[in-house]
């Protein structure tokens, strides 16, 4: 069916200005993903999973202009590890501020050099993972990025990566508007944790395509930064084999607009895949977790944890969904997702959703939203702790939740770290 005629003009504006690339081995995959998205069109309000968050921003064909921020009164997160550093400025890759991608058991390579080649491992990878994605839920943002990514990294893991790999985004450009597309192939036994921070660009939009082949292990750690004023569009496709294992933690502070996507599918019996998010933001913040896991083996365990902290009007949005196909017995499925509203004029918006085809399973969802419980807050009160203090550690005690599931400790006090800095920077907001 042909689309109607202003999502076709809307679609015509956003890509007019972009290059599909008909050369090497990803033209097919870049082809077929431009087919996809001209039977789609654009994301709208009138789409299910957009109901609650107006992507015009995202889709519109120039990106909204995006101060640029000072962060020189912070170290940026994870710098304190010893990791391998590729950095991208305004969705450019710059190899002054980068390591040369040299690391034991790991392969890396550019997406802009690598897809030159006619033959190369990622064929198989690249936009398959996100084509699989798109039903029964249309991710036109996803398909977009398949078909015009500029650049992005291809990683092979083939033995225990030495080091975690650090993809460093750096906003420069007040104007900028970044399409990045990276592809991660975990082969059996091997292991790797790959880190992102940063704000990228005005306009960010990325996909992450994850493939962990049977016994592998992938750890995913994203940190969004304090920019305000940026938007983003971010999509995680990951596919699991068995007694494989994929975990995926996303801290997000401040933002105009971020929605992030996640489609994890255990393939594998005995598989595991944990995804997390902690976000706190104030005034015009929306941010929006969607996140589908589908159960097709046996004996799988997921987990979907999400804390939000709003204040000042901002808008927090959960759609989670938790899908267990026929066969798929011995399923443990939990989700649950929760705010803190920190004023009245905060909102939290959540559509938990369970599909089950299996009869011997255990699957749980569980939504609230809230504020701060007065009886703690009178406890530590009570005992002289200042009222900025009380809210941080009550505030801190909620969202534990979703931290505790970064399995590195390192990491792990990192992320407290920015969480503990920026409550004391918006204690008196």
């Amino acid at each position: 069916m042909a689309l109607p005629q202003a999502k076709a003009e809307a679609l015509s504006a956003r890509i007019g200005g972009l290059d599909l690339d008909q050369a090497g081995w990803a033209a097919p995959a870049r082809a077929a993903a431009l087919t996809r998205l001209t039977a789609m069109g654009l994301p709208g309000r009138r789409d299910e999973y957009w109901r609650y968050t107006d992507p015009a921003t995202l889709t519109a064909p120039q990106a909204p202009q995006a101060a640029t921020f000072d962060y020189s009164d912070e170290p940026m997160v994870f710098s304190g590890m010893t990791r391998l550093k590729l950095v991208f400025v305004d969705g450019v890759f710059d190899p002054t501020q980068s390591h040369d991608p040299v690391l034991s058991g790991v392969e890396i390579e550019l997406l802009s050099k690598a897809r030159k080649a006619d033959i190369h491992w990622a064929q198989g990878l690249y936009g398959s993972l996100e084509a699989r994605g798109q039903t029964p839920v249309a991710r036109p943002l996803a398909a977009l990025n398949t078909a015009f990514a500029t650049e992005g990294v291809l990683i092979r893991v083939t033995g225990r990566a030495a080091l975690p790999v650090s993809l460093i985004y750096l906003h420069t450009s007040e104007s900028s508007d970044a399409i990045l597309h990276h592809c991660v192939k975990v082969e059996p036994g091997a292991q790797m944790t790959l880190l992102e921070n940063g704000p990228g660009a005005a306009r960010f939009n990325t996909v992450l395509e994850v493939e962990v082949a049977d016994r592998g292990s992938f750890h995913h750690i994203r940190a969004q930064g304090r920019d305000h004023e940026r938007r983003a569009a971010t999509h995680i496709f990951a596919r699991v084999g068995a007694e494989a294992s994929f975990r995926s933690f996303t801290l997000t502070a401040n933002g105009r607009l971020t929605r992030n996507e996640a489609v994890i599918e255990l393939a594998g019996a005995d598989s595991l895949a944990h995804v997390a998010g902690a976000a706190v933001g104030d005034g015009s913040f929306l941010h929006d977790d969607t996140v589908f896991v589908t159960h097709a083996a046996e004996r799988c365990e997921s987990r979907q944890v999400f804390k939000k902290v709003l204040k000042n009007g901002a808008i927090g949005v959960f759609q989670g969904k938790i899908l267990v196909t026929q066969g798929a017995q011995k399923t443990d499925g939990y989700q649950i997702s929760q705010s803190l509203l920190l004023d009245e004029d905060s909102q939290f918006l959540a559509k938990p959703e369970l599909e089950i085809y299996a009869d011997d399973v255990k699957c749980s969802h569980g939504s609230t939203s809230g504020a701060i419980d007065e009886t703690a807050m009178f406890y530590l009160r009570s005992r002289g702790v200042p009222l900025a203090q009380a809210r941080a550690l009550l505030v801190l005690a909620f969202l534990a939740e979703a931290i505790e599931e970064i399995v590195d400790e390192e990491i792990a006090d990192d992320i407290r770290l920015r969480l503990e800095n920026w409550l004391s920077r918006h204690a008196g907001a």
